[in-house]
C-alpha cells in the first residue's frame, strides 16, 4: 500500500507531520481530518517528508508566481477569465457561509463540497468545487484561493493564509465577512446618494433635448413665417436647436475626442497624479472621497494587522488596493521607513497626505500596543462623519437640481412666450 506524507495543522495551530498508509490522496486526507487535523500538505509521491516539503514549496510558488492561472486546465482557465469579481456584498455572504460551516465542525472539504449547494451569488458553485479540489490535492485553503485572482483578491489570500498559521481560520473568515460588509454598507451609501441627482439630470437633459429636438422646430417656423425681429432669449434657443440638429454628429465627434484625450491624459503618470489630486479637493465631492478613502484605508490596514499579517505585506496589500495614486505614493514611502525600523505615524504624518486626527490616533495606538484597534477607530471616525456629509450633501442636492430644473424649463418657457408675445404686438400694431 502506498505511503502519503502529510503535514497538518491542530486547531490551536501546532503543525504536525506524519505518515499513512492509504489507498490514495482521498483516503489520506479523509483520515487527517478524522484525527481532527487541518492538511497543509499531502504528497502523492513514496518520498516521505522530505519530498512533501519539496511539493510545499513547489505548490507554493505556482499559486503565488505571476503565472499561476497558466498551470490551471484550459476549461478552468477559461471559465475563469470571463468569471466577473464579485460584489463586496456577495464575497461577504460567501465567506459568512463557509466560516458557520466550519464553526459548525465540518472537515474543510466537507464544508466546501456544500458549499457547491448553497445560493452564494456572484459566487458560482464552480469557484467552490475548484477549491475543494485543490485541497484534496493537498493545497492549503489560502493557496486555492490564490490560484482563483478573480474571486480572492490579495488581501482575501493573505487573511486566510494568517488564520491558517495561527489556527484561527474561522475568526478570521468572520472577521473578512464583517469588513466586507462594512466596505458595501459604505458604498451603498455613496451609491444611493448619487441616485437621486444622477435621475434628476437624466429627466431634465431628456426634457430639454426633446424640447430642443421636436417641439422648438414648430415654433421656428411660425416665428420665420410671421417676419418679425425676435427677442435674443429666442434667437439664441434657435441657434442652439439648429446646432443640436444640424451638427449633432460633430457634438459626438468632440464628445469622442474629449474622450480619447481623457484617456490619454489619465493614462500617464503626470495626468494620472493631476486628476487624482483634482479628485481630492474638489468642491464637495473632494471632501466625500478623502473620508471614504482615509476610512478605507484605516478600515483595511486595521484588519490585516488584526489577523496577523506582516505590517510590511500589509502595507503593500494597502497600496495595491488605494486607488488613489497620491495616496498610493505615500503608502510606498511608509512602507520604505517602515522597513527602515520607523513608526506607522511619523511616515505619514510626514506625507501631508493623510489626516493629523489619523496620525495623533494611530501614535496613540503605537504606545498602547494596539495599532489594529486605533486604526479602527479611525475607520469608525471617517465612516460616521461619511454618512454625515453624505447626508448634508442630499439636504443641498435636491433643492439646488429643483432649481437649476427650474431655471432650465422657465428659460424655455420664457424664449417662447416672449417670441409669441412680440408677434401678437406686431399683428396688433399692423391692425
Amino acid at each position: 500500500m502506498p505511503q502519503f506524507a502529510y503535514k497538518a495543522r491542530r486547531r490551536s495551530g501546532e503543525i504536525v507531520q506524519g505518515i499513512l498508509d492509504v489507498a490514495d490522496r482521498p483516503a489520506a486526507l479523509t483520515q487527517i481530518e478524522r484525527l481532527g487535523l487541518f492538511p497543509v500538505m499531502v504528497d502523492a509521491s513514496r518520498t516521505g517528508v522530505a519530498g512533501m516539503e519539496k511539493a510545499e514549496k513547489a505548490a507554493r510558488s505556482g499559486a503565488t508566481g505571476s503565472d499561476a492561472r497558466d498551470l490551471l486546465p484550459a476549461s478552468v482557465r477559461s471559465y475563469f477569465n470571463r468569471q466577473r469579481k464579485p460584489k463586496m456584498q456577495e464575497l461577504a455572504t460567501f465567506t459568512q457561509q463557509l466560516a458557520n460551516l466550519l464553526n459548525s465542525g465540518m472537515p474543510l472539504t466537507v464544508a466546501l463540497n456544500s458549499m457547491t449547494h448553497l445560493e452564494s451569488k456572484g459566487v458560482p458553485s464552480e469557484v467552490s468545487k475548484q477549491l475543494r479540489q485543490d485541497v484534496m490535492e493537498g493545497r492549503s485553503l489560502s493557496q486555492a484561493m490564490a490560484r482563483q485572482p478573480v474571486v480572492f483578491s490579495e488581501i482575501y489570500v493573505n487573511m486566510v493564509k494568517a488564520g491558517e498559521q495561527s489556527g484561527a481560520l474561522v475568526d478570521v473568515l468572520r472577521r473578512l465577512a464583517d469588513h466586507f460588509n462594512r466596505f458595501a454598507e459604505v458604498q451603498a451609501k455613496f451609491k444611493s446618494a448619487m441616485i437621486y441627482p444622477a435621475v434628476v439630470a437624466c429627466v431634465g437633459v431628456v426634457i430639454i433635448i426633446f424640447f430642443m429636438s421636436f417641439m422648438l422646430p414648430k415654433f421656428m417656423n411660425i416665428f420665420i413665417a410671421m417676419n418679425v425681429p425676435l427677442p435674443w432669449a429666442t434667437r439664441f434657443l434657435i441657434g442652439l436647436s439648429r446646432v443640436f440638429s444640424v451638427y449633432w454628429w460633430l457634438l459626438i465627434l468632440m464628445g469622442i475626442c474629449v474622450g480619447v484625450i481623457y484617456k490619454r491624459f489619465a493614462g500617464t503618470p503626470t495626468g494620472r497624479r493631476k486628476i487624482d489630486g483634482w479628485k481630492l479637493t474638489m468642491p464637495v465631492l473632494g471632501k466625500l472621497n478623502r473620508l471614504n478613502l482615509f476610512g478605507q484605508f484605516a478600515r483595511t490596514l486595521a484588519t490585516l494587522l488584526h489577523n496577523g499579517v506582516a505590517v510590511l505585506t500589509a502595507l503593500k496589500i494597502c497600496e495595491d488596493v488605494m486607488p488613489n495614486s497620491l495616496l498610493r505614493e505615500a503608502i510606498s514611502k511608509t512602507r520604505e521607513a517602515v522597513t527602515d525600523g520607523k513608526t506607522l505615524a511619523d511616515p505619514l504624518g510626514r506625507s501631508k497626505m493623510f489626516p493629523q486626527l489619523m496620525v495623533d490616533l494611530l501614535r496613540i495606538g503605537e504606545e498602547t500596543g494596539d495599532v489594529p484597534g486605533a486604526l479602527n477607530n479611525v475607520a469608525e471616525t471617517y465612516e460616521s462623519e461619511l454618512t454625515i456629509q453624505l447626508r448634508v450633501m442630499m439636504n443641498l442636492i435636491e433643492p439646488a437640481m429643483i432649481v437649476m430644473m427650474a431655471v432650465g424649463v422657465g428659460f424655455l418657457l420664457f424664449s417662447v412666450l416672449s417670441a409669441m408675445f412680440t408677434i401678437t404686438s406686431n399683428i396688433g400694431m399692423g391692425k
